[in-house]
């Protein structure tokens, strides 16, 4: 594994309860309200009939809340899995999906006399979480918060370089597998270490510093699980025209370009939030994601699903340093280094210049005089 900040080493820290060296911890989970409308614009992507079935079921489930022996937050869950899996057919899209969950879930609600803050993502396959945090107790908190709202089967926190209070934060949180480094590894080593850490069919990650809401980031698990590998995060809408772009954003279309995906644009797995399927970890391997363009690259040349099927501004959300402001400050550095590194493995695999599509005089005219 390619170390960015000295050895990497991994430690799993005791907690209250282990299992075969993996923290875990029991607890309550909070129940807030959710919302009991949906927009005309959103039903309109789901028949009537399915959102009224969905509702009906939800009641009847609901009725039976108290007689379960699984929490009420896991009896929901269970009882929408197993109506989604019957009227999948009419599902077909995420919004459709999102759509009769949501009306399954206020059903649920009125008829059990509680609220639930949970998201009604019927997944097919077990699905994780991978969280990267050096010194975020101020927002791994409520990071946390929001993934326990999505059906996980586990949540992997990697620590590193921690100084703060974040490692007591996670030890009190239930249900979290820790990985405890002392040193700094830096976020794509750790999510390199992460994915290691569990054998669940799709990984979502995400980095401690910036909390998304558990809506925002269904999308990502979503796709995966319904047979992308790679599920970027959008951020096309969100960038100047090229000509006003900062070299990282080039380098990343750059790449995407020489590898026939220019459609892809700028959107790079050293963005986050982005989701990962167990077979592409098996093919490019775990280790190849401490260098996430190289990653990215590998799992384009061995012909997976790549996709960018939405968005998280994370752009304006980032947490500034003085690591990653200002003109060829480190992070934009060790960004551009990483896609060096992956155009040179591309060229070590047989890739050559006529495999990437030929640009015409007139585009490079406009591209060099966009504004």
């Amino acid at each position: 594994m390619k170390e960015r900040s000295g050895g990497v080493r991994r430690q799993r820290t005791a907690g209250r309860r282990t299992t075969r060296n993996r923290t875990r911890t029991m607890g309550r989970r909070s129940l807030t309200k959710s919302p009991l409308k949906s927009s005309p614009a959103s039903r309109s992507a789901t028949n009537s009939s399915v959102l009224q079935e969905a509702f009906r079921a939800g009641q009847r489930a609901g009725r039976k809340a108290m007689e379960n022996e699984q929490s009420i937050e896991q009896h929901a869950r269970s009882s929408w899995q197993e109506l989604e899996a019957a009227i999948s057919a009419e599902l077909r899209s995420y919004s459709a999906a999102m759509q009769a969950g949501k009306a399954f879930m206020q059903g649920y609600a009125q008829a059990a006399g509680r609220s639930l803050n949970i998201i009604p993502l019927a997944l097919n396959k077990p699905a994780a979480a991978v969280v990267c945090a050096c010194n975020e107790e101020l927002t791994l908190g409520q990071v946390l918060v929001q993934l326990k709202r999505l059906p996980l089967t586990d949540i992997v926190v990697v620590l590193n370089g921690t100084t703060d209070n974040s490692l007591t934060q996670v030890l009190e949180q239930p249900g979290i597998t820790l990985v405890y480094e002392p040193e700094r590894a830096g976020h794509d080593v750790g999510r390199a270490l992460g994915a290691k850490m569990t054998e669940a069919e799709t990984l979502l990650f995400v980095d401690g510093d910036m909390v998304v809401p558990a809506e925002q980031l269904a999308p990502f698990l979503y796709a995966v699980d319904r047979g992308d590998d790679v599920a970027l995060n959008n951020l096309s809408s969100l960038l100047p025209p090229f000509a006003r772009q900062d070299e990282v954003s080039r380098i990343k279309a750059y790449l995407n370009r020489v590898l026939n995906r220019s459609d892809l644009g700028s959107n790079s797995l050293t963005a986050v939030p982005h989701a990962l399927s167990r077979k592409m970890i098996q093919i490019v391997k775990p280790e190849a994601l401490a260098v996430p363009p190289k990653a990215q690259s590998l799992a384009i040349q061995h012909g997976l699903k790549v996709t960018a099927p939405s968005q998280v501004d994370v752009i304006r959300s980032n947490r500034l340093r003085s690591t990653n402001t200002g003109s060829g400050n480190e992070v934009a550095r060790l960004i551009i280094g990483d896609h060096l590194e992956a155009i040179a493995t591309w060229l070590g695999m047989g890739g050559n210049k006529s495999q990437a599509r030929s640009i015409s005089r007139a585009e490079v005219a406009y591209r060099r005089n966009a504004r």
